[in-house]
């Protein structure tokens, strides 16, 4: 950008035409421009208020006349004089353009943002605008410059009306107007100095630009990872943390490529998602979502952030310049952004509580970072809140430049992001890391706890003279506590069985490790007792003080090889006769108390008589609707004499959602002969649900 001729001169001829014989006003003279730009520079006419007619060539602006004065271009109205002020102001400048050899003599300006709504006029007749003013205002944050053409005219007055919004509650005092000078210049050489300017500001936005690239990739990252987990809620907190970054770097993107305000409404939606996806990621780093309490204040106050956010939201796309709408729209931006401001110190609070437990190193990373990010944030936004009528300036000091790099400026703010940003994906690898070592060490367990209840199970069935027998044991994903043995006994009661099914509170390794101990137990008890209610109590005393407040249902059957069946139950269902259940009295699991007796019940079995026995499995299979497979269907299925197989597959069909162990014995004819078939199918090892 080049000035190849400039010169200030005193209003003479060639004069811009004025009402008044008295020069009105300095006229900036500009010679041999075309081939390069000049900055308008020097003093302008500045009038609050708005007057068509001081769009005029010829209109009165004299300095102390009528109300005019004069303001440079190179800093707000606000701070020359008219700190605070919102509402409409009018700048005019007098200039004497020459046109350089070569050209065709045509002349563009180029206006860089102002703040809030703008129009520019060249000798009176409008050339463009920026947004849009009342009643209907339409104005960009922050805009972008923009290029105006103002023809071949040598002599002229460039005349540009403002208005500025009603102040929020972060804006200062000094605000409003132009805030850097415009330059003026031929239309190629214009259009090349905004594209040096353009470059320019793309250059420095090149750390910026990066820094939401990695937050990007790590939000995709986390969602892609939450999907294949979806009980891993640190990645979707992490997830919505970082997108909200890039978010609000994407409504900057859509506000300068559109010139609309795109962003003022739906940043605030995307900074409270920030905010409560930052607490819900330290609670889950730091371990703290195992606190109740704190999970719950937690989750209120990111519904009370969240309305907040939303009111501001809402109120970004009122109409502030109404009067009737102004005061309150003021008083509730100021209000709902008090509680928003408050809400930003709650990181401190979770490192509060996360430093009285043990962190490792990563944590101790992530608990400064995050300390000095939030100091820097909370104190920036509260020197911010109503600094114009403080004058306290440490809000816009904290947010100056500590050093530049390659045309990109690195503020307090952007160090502590960035230290942020690394101490997150630093204590997320370790999280991730440990959740997958947990994974690892909990499917071990579920494969040793498989290997253990496959052995439990028998893959043979003993034969009984007299008896059809068939079982089925169909596990769920998780390994669960089902047990069934078939145990003949010797001695006196040789040629009888004892069948014994079950089931033990609790899933995995625990739950298997102590089936391994009924059965075993059991099956040295058969060896001096044939009776099922002493077996029970046997059982009972040596389970009591070892499950850890669990206990095991169990139902042992002596069956013998003239039809008489024995049975006792310890809290389990009782066995079903042709559909229907054998009247027992009821009975405490084992391993409730230390003394418990469990009554007896004896039947006997005629030619064609049908028992099953079964876990709750069976009975608690459920569709995806929720309904219940239930006694009756269970009646209905026994009474027509299912065997173990089909009755399993039946509950599978239906909808299982546990372990399923049924065993039915049917008593033959005397013509028959007696048979056993097993049908076990076991799941393989998935992992932890």
């Amino acid at each position: 950008m080049g000035l190849l001729c400039l010169g200030v001169f005193a209003h003479s001829a060639p004069a811009v035409p004025t009402a008044s014989s008295v020069p009105s006003s300095s006229v900036l003279s500009i010679e041999a421009l075309g081939k390069g730009t000049a900055p308008i520079g020097g003093k302008w006419q500045f009038h609050i208020g708005d007057n068509a007619a001081w769009a005029r060539p010829d209109a009165p602006d004299a300095t102390g006349v009528d109300g005019w004065e004069q303001l440079t271009a190179d800093s707000s109205w606000g701070a020359q004089g008219h700190p605070a002020y919102a509402g409409y102001g009018w700048y005019r400048k007098h200039l004497h353009l020459t046109p350089a050899a070569g050209t065709d003599g045509n002349f563009a300006v180029l206006i860089p943002q102002i703040d809030d709504v703008y129009e520019i006029y060249w000798n009176g007749q409008l050339v463009g605008r920026n947004g849009g003013f009342p009643p209907h205002p339409k104005y960009v944050y922050l805009g972008p410059q923009h290029t105006f053409g103002i023809g071949a005219a040598r002599d002229g007055v460039l005349a540009v009306r403002v208005w500025k919004a009603p102040l929020q509650s972060f804006d200062g005092a000094e605000i409003g107007g132009f805030e850097a000078v415009p330059l003026v210049g031929g239309i190629e050489a214009i259009a090349a100095a905004k594209t040096v300017d353009d470059y320019a500001w793309l250059r420095s936005q090149q750390f910026r630009f990066g820094l939401n690239l990695l937050y990007g990739l790590i939000a995709l990252l986390g969602i892609w990872m939450w999907l294949r987990n979806r009980r891993q809620w640190v990645l979707l907190a992490v997830a919505a943390y970082c997108g909200a970054h890039v978010a609000t770097l994407l409504l900057e993107m859509l506000r300068l490529a559109i010139h609309e305000p795109t962003e003022l409404g739906a940043i605030q939606l995307v900074l409270g998602a920030q905010d409560v996806g930052l607490w819900y990621m330290l609670l889950f780093l730091f371990r703290l979502d195992r606190a109740p309490k704190l999970a719950r204040f937690t989750r209120y106050l990111a519904i009370v952030d969240l309305a907040a956010f939303v009111v501001e939201a809402g109120l970004a796309v009122l109409d502030w310049s109404h009067p009737m709408v102004a005061p309150w729209v003021q008083g509730a931006d100021g209000f709902f952004t008090a509680i928003v401001t408050i809400t930003e110190i709650y990181p401190l609070v979770l490192i509060f509580f996360a430093l009285k437990r043990r962190l490792d190193g990563a944590r101790w990373f992530l608990a400064i970072a995050v300390t000095i990010d939030a100091l820097l944030s909370e104190l920036r936004i509260a020197f911010e809140q109503g600094s114009r009528f403080t004058n306290w300036h440490f809000g816009e000091k904290l947010s100056d430049p500590l050093f530049t790099l390659n045309g990109n400026s690195f503020t307090p703010s952007v160090l502590a992001g960035t230290l942020l940003l690394a101490a997150i994906v630093n204590a997320l690898y370790q999280a991730v890391r440990e959740t997958a070592q947990k994974q690892s060490a909990l499917e071990r367990e579920f494969q040793s706890a498989r290997e253990l209840q496959q052995v439990l199970i028998p893959e043979t069935l003993p034969m009984l003279r007299g008896y059809g027998v068939t079982s089925a044991y169909r596990p769920a994903e998780e390994v669960g506590g089902d047990f069934f043995q078939m145990i003949p006994l010797e001695g006196h009661f040789a040629g009888s069985m004892l069948v014994m099914i079950g089931d033990v509170s609790g899933k995995g390794l625990k739950a298997a490790m102590t089936v391994s101990l009924i059965v075993g137990a059991a099956r040295a008890l058969a060896k001096t007792s044939y009776k099922p209610g002493e077996i029970l109590a046997a059982l009972n005393a040596q389970l009591h003080g070892r499950m850890n407040g669990g206990f095991a249902t169990c139902v042992i059957m002596r069956l013998s090889a003239s039809g008489r069946c024995t049975v006792a139950s310890a809290g389990h269902m009782a066995p079903m006769l042709n559909g229907s259940e054998i009247e027992m009295n009821g009975s405490l699991p084992l391993g409730i108390l230390a003394e418990t007796q469990y009554e007896e019940a004896a039947v006997d079995l005629r030619e064609g008589d049908h028992l099953a026995l079964y876990t709750d499995g069976l009975l608690e299979a459920r569709t995806h609707k929720g309904e219940l497979f239930g006694f009756e269907r269970l009646k209905e299925m026994f009474a027509v004499k299912t065997d173990a197989a089909q009755a399993t597959e039946m509950a599978v069909e239906f909808g299982q959602e546990d372990d399923i162990t049924v065993l039915t014995v049917r008593r033959l004819a005397a013509t028959e002969e007696s048979t056993t078939k097993i049908h076990t199918r076991v799941m393989p090892v998935v992992g932890a649900r």
